[in-house]
């Protein structure tokens, strides 16, 4: 027992929240009604008592009204920087209840576009959400502007153009089909405006990146909305795992970091830009950027392609891709630099097939050159298999997982059948085989960058469209599925000594929620946000006015 004099002295709380239900996650699952911060830490935690004598002059006090509050939210596997640049420029159809409903959303902006503007929807949806339970036709896009370009993406397996985007970005008879994409024409040859993904989004990339994009002074506006909207929904963290455009795809994120309006702790991890020279490119950031572990700003590691051609893709509209045979070689050397200067990595896979082609080449480098520690992450793993789950655990490994599946689990199961439907995501499979386990969204190409509704989709295992794909004992249950979104990410950036619960010592990374995560039915959870979110000991965001303490 330590005596008074020797317990650490604390000085005045600089922001205690009171009269709530703190979940703090700790591995005993305790609950308090108050915690106190000092600077960017927690200080104390308990009840109101206990932290009243924390308070001083300049204390600020937060009256909870019984609300519940949780570790903010980090999600492990976001395209932050992307979503970020391009945010203002999108129509989100992320919850929309129809396909009426969601051309209605594209008519409105149609009407309020400036000369050159175009309407974007990036992903986000699934046909199986809609009450129609079905996709847009070129028709409907083309009612909704003669003139202003429309474009619609639809995860990575199509996107849809009316007529304007089509002339707008130069596409006509003579446009060839990209490798692995297809225009599809009609009996002229010339393009409709449907792009198909063989499987991989190629056709799709150039269209995105060919319509109308932000100057830098909108690139800041956009990312700061869309830190704004991150903010609203309790995440407090993020890995962004990988970006368009090194570096200028982080010059908005920098420019908020030195700004103080950064209100996201962002991890960074890039990849290489040009096939075939991927350790080249590698060898030189690795050599030129300086890798952190803290702060609100850092480089984190190598995101999920070292090697650029190496990846599968969860487009179950078309068959599972097969690796390049020059994979393994092209591999080994960027696995063996990465490893010597101890960069934490990541590769992106959705088959067990393609995750046992790159385990081969890290088990022969680990024999070599051992890992030792380093962190590195399988991202996506829709269908790996247990034996594979403890090749991974050998290693080392950790395993992010994300929401993917509830926009496309119609498609799985019509591919492959409803046994491989209920092993699809064996994330239960993953914590009791003891591999580290991230949560994430892949927002916002393909999912919402809402954790909420991920949190749905790992707790009741069914798409947007209803399908019951887990079994009921697959299904995490609330606790667990929020520790993936907690200590679970932190994982991921070394920094699971710091962030995913609260207690004193840990950052003062929380929000206090709109309704109790626990205990609101299951249609129910995507609609939960944050009242009030704290990053550092920093109110980032809060809806309405503050109640009195």
């Amino acid at each position: 027992m330590l005596l008074m004099s020797e317990m650490p002295v604390i000085r005045q709380a600089d922001l205690i929240v009171r009269g709530g239900r703190i979940h703090t996650l700790d591995p005993a699952g305790t609950v308090v009604s108050s915690l106190a911060v000092v600077g960017d830490e927690i200080a104390a935690i308990g009840d109101d008592r206990e932290t009243a004598a924390l308070v001083g002059p300049s204390t600020e006090v937060l009256d909870l009204a019984g609300r519940t509050v949780v570790p903010g939210l980090h999600d492990s596997h976001l395209h932050l920087a992307d979503a970020g640049n391009s945010w203002n420029l999108q129509v989100r159809w992320d919850g929309v209840p129809s396909l009426a409903d969601g051309l209605r959303l594209l008519r409105r902006r149609a009407a309020q576009a400036a000369p050159g503007q175009w309407v974007q929807v990036i992903g986000g949806w699934s046909e199986a959400q809609f009450a129609e339970h079905r996709l847009p036709t070129l028709a409907e896009l083309d009612s909704v502007s003669a003139e202003v370009p429309v474009l619609v993406v639809f995860l990575d397996t199509a996107a849809f153009l009316n007529g304007a985007a089509v002339r707008a970005l130069g596409y006509d008879k003579t446009t060839p089909d990209p490798p692995g994409g297809e225009f599809r024409r009609d009996n002229a040859g010339n393009p409709t405006g449907l792009l198909i993904a063989r499987p991989g989004p190629a056709v799709l990339a150039p269209a995105v990146q060919g319509a109308q994009q932000l100057d830098e002074e909108g690139r800041l506006n956009s990312t700061h909305r869309f830190l704004h909207e991150l903010n609203r929904l309790g995440v407090t963290g993020a890995i962004d795992a990988g970006a368009t455009g090194f570096p200028d795809c982080y010059g908005a994120l920098r420019t908020l970091w030195a700004q103080n309006r950064l209100s996201v702790r962002t991890a960074l991890n890039v990849s290489a830009s040009r096939p075939g020279r991927e350790r080249e490119d590698l060898e030189r950031l690795t050599e030129d950027l300086e890798r952190g572990t803290d702060g609100l700003l850092w480089f984190n590691g190598v995101g999920e392609a070292p090697v650029l051609d190496g990846v599968d893709f969860s487009n179950f509209a078309q068959p599972r891709p097969e690796l390049s045979d020059a994979l393994g070689r092209e591999l080994e050397p960027v696995v063996r630099l990465l490893v010597e200067r101890r960069w934490p990595f990541s590769f992106h896979a959705t088959y067990d097939e393609s995750i046992q082609r790159f385990l081969g080449v890290l088990e022969k480098v680990d024999r070599d050159l051992p890992f030792d520690g380093l962190r590195w992450a399988v991202e996506h793993a829709e269908t790996i298999r247990p034996e594979t789950i403890d090749r991974v655990a050998a290693l080392g490994g950790g395993i992010t997982v994300q929401h993917r599946m509830a926009y496309r689990g119609e498609q799985f199961l019509k591919r492959y059948g409803p046994d491989a439907a209920r092993r699809a995501q064996p994330v239960m499979e993953m914590l009791t085989r003891g591999v580290p386990v991230g949560g994430g969204t892949d927002g916002t190409w393909l999912a919402s960058a809402n954790p909420w509704e991920a949190l749905r989709w790992f707790t009741t295992g069914t798409t947007l469209g209803g399908l019951e794909m887990w079994r009921p004992e697959d299904r995490l249950d609330r606790t667990l599925a929020l520790r993936l979104f907690t200590g679970g990410s932190a994982w991921f950036t070394g920094q699971q000594r710091r962030r995913g619960e609260l207690a004193p010592g840990m950052l003062a990374d929380f929000a206090v929620l709109s309704a109790d995560y626990f205990i609101v039915p299951d249609d129910e959870l995507a609609g939960l946000e944050s009242v009030l979110t704290v990053v550092g000991g920093r109110v980032v965001h809060e809806a309405g006015p503050r109640p009195p303490a």
